[in-house]
């Protein structure tokens, strides 16, 4: 069985809905040039791809895009010594406490996250009126490798779009290799080593 994809960029959908001058993505960075204003010529790329990221997963949809155990993901420059660090919520089934006996429950209904055509969802507030819901999470908050980052541009003459695709398709890389295997291990639904 292969791994499943935590991340990736929707490439496909980017050039379809594209301008004549580049794809979704590009366009929109373009757009929201001055949002990168701080960023010019910073000797770490780190406050760049933070910008580039919170640019891409702003799209509708994402020109990032993850998993459905995954609900969101956010990456930015750490204020303790301005590395690059991601904050990312996963479903989560309940914990093996929780699971080994259903005493706890009280036969009250309690259900776990609801899901349609496959995607986990909030439950609706009808659905909150008829039964309790426990929807377990798991918070993921992990350091970024940046050596494959590129540099910051210089101003907004440079091509800030060119290198702001070149960041997401390294954050893109990261996250997925970071939280790929956890997310194979949550489908799975086996407990490792069984």
């Amino acid at each position: 069985m292969s791994e499943p994809r935590a991340f990736w960029l929707d490439e496909q959908f980017d050039r379809e809905h594209g301008t004549d001058t580049g794809g979704r993505y590009e366009a929109e960075v373009r757009r929201r040039i001055d949002d990168f204003a701080n960023t010019w010529g910073d000797i770490s790329p780190v406050e760049f791809a933070a910008t580039a990221w919170r640019v891409a997963t702003a799209l509708s949809p994402g020109f990032v895009r993850w998993h459905r155990r995954i609900v969101s993901a956010t990456c930015a420059r750490s204020p303790w010594d301005g590395s690059m660090v991601c904050a990312v919520t996963v479903v989560s089934r309940w914990p093996a406490e929780l699971t080994w006996t259903r005493q706890w429950q009280r036969d009250r209904g309690w259900r776990d996250w609801p899901q349609l055509f496959g995607q986990y969802t909030t439950p609706t507030e009808q659905d909150q009126t008829r039964s309790p819901h426990l929807r377990a999470m798991l918070q993921v908050e992990a350091p970024v490798p940046l050596d494959q980052l590129p540099p910051a541009p210089d101003g907004p003459d440079d091509d800030v779009a060119t290198t702001a695709r070149r960041a997401m398709v390294v954050l893109a890389r990261e996250l997925n290799d970071l939280l790929a295997p956890m997310i194979g291990q949550l489908d799975a639904g086996v407990p490792a080593g069984s």
